[in-house]
């Protein structure tokens, strides 16, 4: 469960050239204009938001076998802005309704902190790979116990959150409120399908012993856990600890770009993306 720290997402090779051959085809000296989009912020971004770039990654199925997620997401978060900025409102779904909210701006605010924009993007593509985990332990002399789980498995990762000694529970905490946000960020029906039944409004029963998250719960623990991860001390010494409070405080607002660019621009991919 890595940890972000920088924040602008390093660019591979791979990206640098994905990116000079959408924007610029025409340029001779494709070297020296690698080099400056690495070596200036603001050219890097210009980038990343042209729209040619954009219309690239949305007409390639295949385009994880040419580019890193993190751009991927960088770039779609970045179209969000643009897109959300000529926007008078979002759209919140409640009971089956479409509810217009006038809070485009605020959304296009939140994103303008470069520091978080590059966490989103950096938590997308962290979505795209599940990592699963084999651990065991002794439960009594001569009796060794396994558990398997997966990084998405939220309930066995808030038990070791618990049982973890303090100097490892950041990458818990974090991953934690991560998967809350990412599922009612690109996935928001799920929670509610998970939780209850469609049509009868039924809960639907408990799973292995455990219970279900309702879209509510899910909040909840995102922001309790963005605020653990905040609070504890590797944060402060990461230079993470101010996205993690943007993101407690403002959770709900966090959810609406990625709720847009699932709508928006994901529809049709982001279950072969996940």
């Amino acid at each position: 469960m890595p940890l972000l720290k920088s924040r602008k997402l390093r660019l591979t090779d791979r990206d640098l050239d994905f990116l000079v051959t959408a924007a610029a085809p025409e340029v001779a000296d494709r070297s020296r204009l690698k080099e400056i989009i690495r070596e200036d912020e603001d050219f890097r971004n210009s980038f990343i938001t042209d729209e040619q770039v954009f219309k690239r990654i949305m007409d390639d199925e295949e385009i994880l076998l040419k580019i890193s997620p993190a751009l991927l997401f960088e770039i779609l978060l970045r179209k969000a802005v643009s897109d959300l900025s000529e926007a008078a409102y979002t759209v919140e779904k409640e009971g089956g309704m479409k509810i217009p909210v006038f809070d485009a701006e605020d959304v296009v605010d939140l994103l303008h902190d470069e520091a978080l924009l590059a966490y989103l993007a950096g938590m997308l593509s962290s979505f795209t790979r599940v990592e699963s985990y084999t651990i065991s332990f002794r439960t009594r002399e001569g009796v060794l116990k396994k558990i398997r789980f997966n990084d998405l498995d939220i309930h066995t990762l808030m038990g070791f959150a618990d049982a973890v000694n303090d100097e490892y529970r950041l990458g818990f905490y974090k991953r934690i409120a991560d998967i809350c946000l990412f599922i009612l960020g690109i996935f928001p029906n799920y929670a509610e399908k998970n939780y209850r039944y469609p049509f009868s409004g039924q809960l639907r029963p408990a799973l292995g012993g455990r219970l279900r998250f309702s879209p509510e719960d899910y909040e909840i623990a995102g922001r309790k856990f963005y605020k653990l991860a905040a609070t504890h001390h590797a944060a402060q010494e990461m230079d993470l600890s101010e996205v993690f409070w943007t993101l407690y405080g403002n959770f709900q607002m966090a959810k609406k770009p990625l709720n847009f660019i699932s709508e928006h621009y994901l529809q049709y991919m982001k279950h072969n993306l996940f």
